[in-house]
Parts: C-alpha cells; structure tokens; sequence
C-alpha cells in the first residue's frame, strides 16, 4: 500500500512538472534566424518550423528573422555576436553552413554555438531548363566530361552541400573537379531566376525548391542524388544512370552560445514537441524532406564528425587545400 501509495506521489509530481514545462514551453516568444535570404532551404526550414511549433504549441511565437551572406557566414557571426545569453533564440544551419566554414576559413564556427537538434535529410535533385538539350544525367555528364568549364551549376552558397556535389559529379564522371563553372546564389529563388533565364546550365537543390517549377514543365528533373528513387516519384537516381555518387544534405538548429543549462533544455525540449507533433509531421510529408531527427550528446557528436568528414570531401574535390 505504502509503495503504491508512494508511487501515484511521484507520477503525481512527474504530470505536474511536465505539465509546468509544457505550460512554460507554450509561453516561449523564439526568434528564428534563416541565416540566406529567402526562397531557400533554410529559409523553408525556418517558416516550416514557425507554423509547426506554435501549432504544436511548443512556442507562443517564432519569429523568423532572413540574413543573407557567404553561406551563412553572415548570419552565423551576427548571431554568435548578438545572441550570447538569449534562450530565446535559434538559428536555422545545416550542412552548407559546415563547408562554408571551412571554404572561408572563417573564425567564427559551429563550435561557438549551442546544438541542439539535427532535423531533416534530403536528397539533391539535378534540373536543367526544359528548353536544354541535355536529357538525362548521362548526357550532363559527357558534356562536365568534354570540359567542365564550360557546364555552368547554379546552387546555394560556395562550399554548400550543391557546390561540393558539382566537385563530386566531375569527379564521378571523370572530369576535372578542380575546373567546375559554379555560379553561387544567396537563395533558392536566385538561383531559379538564373535557370528559368537560361544563365546557367544546369541547377543543384533539394527537390521542394524545384518542384513547383518541374511540375509547371519549365524545368526537367534529369536526377537525384539519393541511394533510391523518392516515393512518387519517376526521377532516376545517378547511380541508375551509371554514375555512382550518392549525397544527402541534412539541416539542423542551434541555439545561442553561452546559455545556461536550463535555457537548453526549454529549447531542446520545445524541438523535441515540435519534432513529434502531427504539424510537423504534415510538413516532411509535404515537402518531401526526410525526419532526421536527432538531439542531445548525439547530435553534439554528429555535428563533430561531420566537420572533419565535409573538410576531407573539400579536399579531395579541390575545393580547398
């Protein structure tokens, strides 16, 4: 009696306290910087989480902040500057922001900041104006062969996951991967005024940013770079198409440096609620990304791995000594 007694107090104090959190997570006013401008993937990130996290009522309000530059270089270092202390805010990143740390050498890293949780994977599609010659992947990758400073690329940020994934085409189908044309944008939406415009010749991004212009017929999916095909969805990968090259872009959030312990854990536990709630849900299924998610100690270790893994694929690809 004395045990069950005992036991009902605790589950008892345990609904209380994670009533009191829930209730305290509900009351958080987050600001969510987008660190490009807008159209792109963080920058979808960023508006997706706002809806699913009020919805999901992990937040009272998000309010999501863009700040273009240098592969979030820009937004990274304003952050890390203006931030230090604030539980209160978060910063979209993910594995473009990784190699542009690494391309610009720049001093102010991920290591400044506090992880809190990997989010979503997505597989890179390969598009071309509708008008182009270039069919297919095997018809990209003979004219990359002939010269590939010739082949212009349109993607995210110098040393984002669409640049080193050029490095890696040329190198997969023989080519100079050290002699790639790639014409950086800001955001998504830049990059796809230059291929509806006809400036460049093919274009790198995930599948959600192209996707209303494919399904519009003024772009053609040649394809994509995941191991197999996305559910619904005819585009061949590359390996079908005798290139053997697979990669996948993952985003992620942070929080501010210099947080206290108890700042952290509303923050992560509010990712967690949003992560695990139909709204959130809804978005991977509309976007087409896939639930990456992963938090505490294991994140901090991914995020660490995945610094030295992105700095040994620049090397090997050219794209830094």
């Amino acid at each position: 009696m004395f045990f069950s007694s005992r036991r009902a107090t605790i589950a008892l104090a345990a609904a209380g306290l994670a009533s009191i959190a829930t209730a305290a997570s509900a009351q958080m006013e987050i600001k969510l910087m987008a660190p490009a401008a807008p159209g792109g993937g963080w920058d979808a990130t960023a508006r997706s989480m706002q809806q699913a996290m009020v919805a999901a009522g992990a937040a009272k309000s998000v309010q999501v902040t863009n700040v273009a530059g240098a592969g979030g270089m820009v937004g990274l270092a304003q952050f890390v500057n203006a931030a230090k202390g604030d539980g209160s805010q978060l910063m979209v990143n993910g594995f473009v922001m990784v190699g542009a740390i690494i391309l610009n050498k720049s001093p102010v890293t991920l290591d400044m900041v506090t992880p809190i949780a990997r989010l979503t994977a997505e597989a890179e599609v390969i598009v071309v104006p509708a008008n182009s010659p270039i069919k297919d992947a095997k018809d990209l990758a003979a004219a990359v062969k002939a010269d590939p400073a010739k082949v212009t690329w349109a993607g995210g940020s110098a040393g984002g996951v669409d640049h080193i994934m050029a490095a890696l085409f040329a190198g997969a189908v023989g080519a100079d991967a050290s002699k790639i044309n790639y014409v950086p944008f800001s955001g998504g939406g830049e990059a796809l005024a230059a291929l509806l415009g006809g400036r460049v010749t093919a274009g790198l991004s995930g599948w959600s940013e192209f996707e209303g212009q494919i399904k519009a017929g003024k772009l053609r999916a040649i394809a994509v770079s995941s191991g197999n095909r996305l559910a619904d969805n005819p585009t061949p990968t590359l390996k079908e198409q005798g290139i053997n090259l697979e990669v996948i872009n993952w985003r992620s959030v942070v929080a501010a440096p210099g947080i206290s312990a108890d700042q952290k854990k509303a923050l992560a536990d509010a990712i967690d609620k949003m992560v695990k709630s139909p709204a959130w849900a809804e978005v991977l299924k509309q976007r087409g990304w896939d639930d990456a998610y992963l938090s505490g100690p294991a994140f901090d270790a991914f995020l660490k791995s995945e610094m030295t893994r992105v700095a040994d694929v620049m090397k090997a690809v050219g794209l830094v000594k």
